[in-house]
């Protein structure tokens, strides 16, 4: 037998995995339902960011560092 069986698993363990499944398929559902929204609409999933916003997320990190110092 082994002994990981043998254990009883706390109600906080069981909690937890149950959690944590619930999270996975609630992911999986979200991604299933925004693929089908961009299939439908014909563009890309998940999105490609866009260059202006690359740039300007870089030009703010200067100011995001020196507000976390």
């Amino acid at each position: 037998m082994n002994p990981e069986t043998a254990r009883a698993r706390s109600l906080r363990e069981i909690e937890d995995e149950v959690l944590a499944e619930g999270r996975e398929w609630m992911r999986q559902r979200l991604q299933q339902k925004l693929q089908q929204e961009a299939d439908r609409s014909g563009q890309v999933f998940p999105p490609q960011p866009t260059p202006s916003l690359a740039r300007s997320d870089a030009a703010d990190a200067p100011a995001h560092r020196r507000r976390h110092r």
